[in-house]
């Protein structure tokens, strides 16, 4: 017989099984009820035919799982109550194993060549885990079902596991929750009255159903942190409670939080503290924006009643000021402070030696806990040529003394557009290059729109679906090559800055060795409490993502290290439900929750509601008066689904938007909250206002104006 045809015979066999047992109601059969009633009669023929009963039973119980029909929890515990405990145990844990073999036997026949064959390639990664972990991983399915058992067995027979060790590891991982149920059957078959429900083995049996999952869950991580440090030696005792490697916004709030509640702590950097917020990114860059803001004002002179603005200014001073800031913030996160606070500090490179020893300077430090808070790196773009260059950065860019003149931004992003307006605010000749259709590409497209406009108002060429291919150098003559609509196009160039993303720190102090795993987009792979294979070792901030910002960084910094702590006690997911970020071009751009093109894309409903900043007094007075506010709201309802502010401090105005999806407060709660008159927060308030106006009862006042005119006489 072919194998088609073998098929054919065995899907219309299961269809016909399957059918059969929906049109003749055999379910009725399946039920407590059913199996209650008749009681009595099945413990009669149990008595007399105890083989065939259990024969019987036996092979029922193999066709309902192997067919992935409803029913086989009430078996269970029908087997319980007929069978005895002990009898039911074994013989249920043989049959369900049986019948999710032949599930997954039946589901491999007919559709793993098909599915492996259109998938293949899409599948490697998975079956790889399988071939690598897959005996691990189904035995977690089957201790702590986090899908129901039937899709665990189509699925599985997917799969490049062998037929064998699904049945043995199926055997044993479902024996636990096997005798659960056994167990709550055999006390459920002792029921004579309504009484017997609040018997003592009653209740006993009900708890256990109900705290198996919770047992079965601590075993799993028990069994994980084994295999884990499967042939590491763990110290006797420890030096530290945590060792924090970074000192960037991660790794000081961890250090932060571990001394603050008394644990001992060491903080290592083998830079600067602070990281690269303080030295490289956040700091510098808001100081060089305000610098360039100044001067945009002096250009917009007359817009506030001035003859004239014109003032002289020198580049190198202005980048003198960056450094003047950055050293007045910097006993924020001094290894002074932090000392003070009750950490130890390092300066070194660390390496981790073991899941408990990272070692710094000579000296291996034992630690029951390490945080990986190593930051990013600016990503450079494999374009040919570019190493012929001293190319800028966003780690470099701060040496700058002289002005850039014609300066090449690659990037259209947050980096690169921030950086764009600020050196052309300056005086350089900017010209930005993104290879997208648009800069900004994560706002929507009206953002991208009005904010390229200002930036072709300072002076800047804006480039957008142009694609870098090769820096060409000739002599002191220096050009990018770029393609755009199958045309190359040639951009002289005196400095560039690669400003087109940062690619996490995972390399060169241990986790390659230590085996700790690397996901896809190359960050450390973290579960939602933010640990690493490895239970004691947590990743926070850029290296870890999902999301590159100072303040995300600080805010899974809390919560890596409190599970690190006290995680044996009680632990807390990682809660990413509302991040805000904001881009300090001029006008600002913020956003929390769903853009609109976000929504659109997950096919979410949504209503929009705007107020644009021209008309806010506040804005008015100063002269902002550009940009909007746009919030996302249920259809029907004031709740939030996202905010959108462009304009002057829009980072500062998100904060309302934030407080309030975190809580739960909707437009309603901020439309009755005094605002201070006048001050740009108020925009806040006037959008609410015009959702109100939007969402105005007609009808009821269309009967209150009937009343007013009525009392009128």
């Amino acid at each position: 017989m072919s194998s088609r045809n073998a098929k054919l015979i065995l899907v219309a066999t299961i269809v016909v099984l399957i059918v059969a047992f929906f049109v003749f109601d055999l379910q009725r059969f399946l039920t407590l009820e059913y199996l209650k009633d008749r009681q009595q009669a099945f413990a009669d023929f149990y008595a007399a035919n105890r083989l065939l009963t259990i024969a019987i039973y036996f092979i029922l119980y193999v066709a309902v799982t192997a067919l992935s029909l409803p029913g086989a929890a009430v078996m269970t515990l029908a087997g319980g109550g007929l069978l005895g405990f002990w009898t039911a145990l074994v013989t249920v844990s043989f049959a369900s194993t049986i019948g999710a073999t032949l599930a997954f036997l039946a589901s491999r026949f007919l559709l793993r060549d098909w599915v492996q064959g259109r998938f293949g390639d899409k599948l490697k990664a998975i079956n790889e885990g399988v071939e690598r972990e897959g005996s691990f991983y189904l035995f977690t399915l089957r201790l702590v079902p986090l899908f129901p058992f039937f899709v665990i067995n189509l699925v599985m027979g997917l799969t490049p596991m062998r037929a064998g060790a699904y049945y043995l590891v199926s055997q044993i991982g479902m024996l636990p929750g096997t005798a659960v149920y056994v167990n709550a059957g055999t006390q459920l078959g002792q029921i004579e009255s309504a009484a017997g429900i609040l018997s003592p083995g009653i209740l006993i049996s009900f708890v256990l159903l109900g705290i198996f999952p919770l047992i079965a869950k601590r075993i799993i991580d028990i069994v994980k942190s084994r295999k884990a440090f499967d042939g590491w030696e763990k110290p006797e005792k420890f030096d530290y409670n945590l060792v924090a490697i970074g000192a960037g916004s991660g790794g000081l709030v961890s250090a932060y939080i571990a001394a603050a509640v008394k644990a001992k702590v060491a903080l290592i950097e083998k830079d600067k503290m602070g990281g690269d917020c303080l030295n490289t990114g956040c700091v510098p860059s808001k100081a060089l924006i305000r610098s360039a803001k100044m001067i945009s004002y002096a250009k917009r002179a007359k817009e506030f009643g001035l003859q004239s603005g014109h003032f002289e200014y020198d580049f190198g001073e202005v980048m003198e000021r960056v450094q003047r800031v950055i050293e007045k913030i910097e006993p924020h996160d001094s290894i002074e402070r932090y000392t003070e606070l009750g950490v130890e500090c390092f300066t070194g490179s660390a390496t981790i030696t073991s899941p408990w020893t990272v070692e710094v300077n000579g000296e291996t430090l034992s630690t029951r806990n390490i945080i990986v808070a190593t930051g990013a790196s600016p990503l450079v773009p494999p374009i040919t040529g570019i190493d012929k260059v001293d190319y800028l950065t966003s780690d470099n860019l701060w040496q700058l003394r002289q002005n850039p003149g014609r300066l090449v931004v690659l990037g259209g992003g947050p980096i690169g557009s921030e950086m764009t307006q600020a050196m052309a605010r300056l005086g350089a000749e900017v010209t930005q290059v993104e290879m997208m259709s648009r800069i900004m590409s994560r706002e929507d497209p009206e953002v991208s729109e009005y904010v390229q406009k200002q930036l072709e108002v300072d002076g800047v060429q804006v480039l957008t679906g142009h694609m870098a291919k090769e820096v060409v150098v000739d002599g002191k003559k220096k050009t990018l090559l770029c393609e755009a609509n199958g045309e190359t196009v040639k951009i002289p160039f005196d400095q560039i800055l690669v400003a087109i993303g940062r690619r996490p720190n995972v390399t060169g102090f241990g986790l390659e060795e230590l085996g700790v795993e690397i996901s896809a987009r190359g960050t450390v792979a973290v579960d939602p409490l933010l640990r690493t294979n490895f239970p004691n070792i947590f990743a926070v901030g850029d290296v870890a993502g999902p999301y590159q910002f100072t303040h995300t960084a600080s805010h899974m910094a809390w919560y890596a290290a409190v599970n690190a702590l006290f995680g044996t006690f009680k632990s807390f997911k990682v809660d990413y439900s509302v991040i805000p970020w904001a881009t300090f071009t001029d006008p600002e751009v913020a956003r929390v929750g769903l853009s609109e093109d976000e929504a659109k894309a997950q096919k979410i409903a949504y209503e929009v509601t705007r107020f644009g900043l021209d008309d806010l007094d506040r804005a008015i007075a100063d002269s902002e008066d550009h940009g909007w506010v746009k919030v996302l709201t249920k259809p029907g309802s004031d709740k939030l689904l996202g905010a959108t502010i462009v304009g002057s401090h829009a980072g500062d105005l998100l904060a309302e938007y934030v407080l309030a999806m975190k809580h739960g407060l909707g437009l309603n709660k901020i439309l009755g909250t005094i605002h201070t008159y006048p001050t740009m927060s108020e925009a806040n308030k006037a959008a609410a206002g015009e959702w109100k106006k939007a969402h105005a009862p007609e009808k009821l006042l269309e009967w209150v104006e009937k009343f007013h005119t009525w009392r009128r006489g």
